[in-house]
């Protein structure tokens, strides 16, 4: 009897329901739920859209505060935008290459030989403004179709190729020059290019506008300008679709050394004089501007409109640290860290438009 009841009692405990296995919260097995992987994804994507404009807002707040009376005023304000003109200039022939998925390292050299090229032909060769600006830009263009050329036809590759080109471009600004800045005989006319104003508007806003707009139309109203878009996704596909992917690479950088030489002759006319490394600092502050500007309302694209709210960024940030006083490291240290953030700004957004 005792045998028959033991065998039924461990025949119950062999059949009674197994405990169902507890579940651990997320936090505890290390995966995120998917309300959390939606949030951060969110977060993410709202980072890569409006992250440069959250930056610019911040310090445009903090500045306020810090110096209510200098750094927030109109007339700050309009000195700011004069002042980024010519930088931004250069940014925006920069972005045309980017928005292709190329990088051009030459042109702060190319607007520091254009500047100073254009200066010793005024001073010594005697010829008119006019036709001496053409050359000049002419020039410049043709340095652009050069890095087209080596990196589209030949295949070098463009980190590698422009920055070939860009010192190659510092060594003749140094067998021109002597690497000594170049000095106007005559430098009236020629500096009211860069200072004078029309209508109370100076000449450089003027001419930053007309350059975005027609830069503006090149990327979004032409042809050439979605060739150069669909380039920048995917070249093989482009040539597929009958992309003239080598041309079109070409015209992207010659418009940035286009737009390089542009700045050059600007800056040459604002500082009346030709400097043999005046336009060197015009790379880290162009990619700078355009990373950020790939951050700005569009989810890691390189445009013209983002482009321009980089540069404002960047002249912000520089614009504040002197009005509070800070030491002339801190804005190297500052566009340094901002070229970082940009970067990791952008590459969140692209990530995610992906995703």
């Amino acid at each position: 009897m005792r045998a028959a009841m033991s065998a039924d009692h461990s025949l119950r405990e062999t059949h009674a329901p197994a405990e169902a296995p507890r579940v651990l919260p997320s936090t505890q097995t290390g995966y995120a739920s998917p309300n959390a992987r939606q949030r951060r994804a969110l977060l993410m994507r709202l980072l890569g859209t409006y992250g440069t404009i959250i930056v610019l807002a911040s310090m445009l707040g903090i500045f306020s505060v810090l110096e209510p009376g200098t750094f927030a005023t109109i007339g700050n304000f309009r000195n700011i935008v004069n002042d980024m003109a010519i930088g931004t200039i250069v940014a925006a022939g920069l972005t045309v290459p980017l928005v292709a998925g190329d990088f051009d390292l030459s042109i702060g050299y190319v607007a520091s030989f254009c500047g100073l090229l254009l200066v010793g032909l005024l001073s010594s060769s005697g010829l008119p403004i006019l036709p001496a600006i053409f050359l000049v830009v002419g020039l410049g263009t043709v340095i652009g179709i050069v890095n087209g050329i080596v990196v589209s036809k030949i295949g070098v590759n463009a980190f590698i190729a422009t920055l070939g080109t860009g010192t190659i471009v510092v060594g003749l600004n140094y067998a021109y020059s002597g690497g000594i800045p170049l000095q106007l005989t005559q430098s009236r006319e020629f500096t009211n290019i860069a200072i004078g104003r029309i209508a109370g508007v100076p000449h450089l806003v003027i001419i930053m506008a007309v350059v975005l707009a027609l830069l503006w139309v090149i990327l979004n109203r032409t042809v050439q300008g979605q060739h150069i878009k669909a380039i920048g996704v995917s070249p093989e596909s482009a040539r597929r679709a009958g992309v003239a992917v080598d041309r079109s690479r070409i015209v992207a950088f010659a418009i940035a050394s286009t737009c390089a030489a542009i700045g050059g002759v600007l800056m040459a006319s604002n500082l009346g004089s030709g400097q043999v490394t005046a336009g060197d600092s015009f790379m880290l502050t162009s990619f700078s501007a355009a990373f950020l500007g790939s951050a700005a309302l569009r989810e890691g694209q390189f445009h013209i409109l983002g482009t321009l709210i980089g540069v404002l960024t960047v002249a912000v940030g520089n614009n504040g640290l002197a009005m509070i006083g800070a030491p002339i490291f801190t804005q190297f240290l500052f566009t340094g860290c901002l070229l970082v953030v940009a970067v990791a700004l952008g590459g969140i957004g692209r990530r995610y438009a992906r995703g």
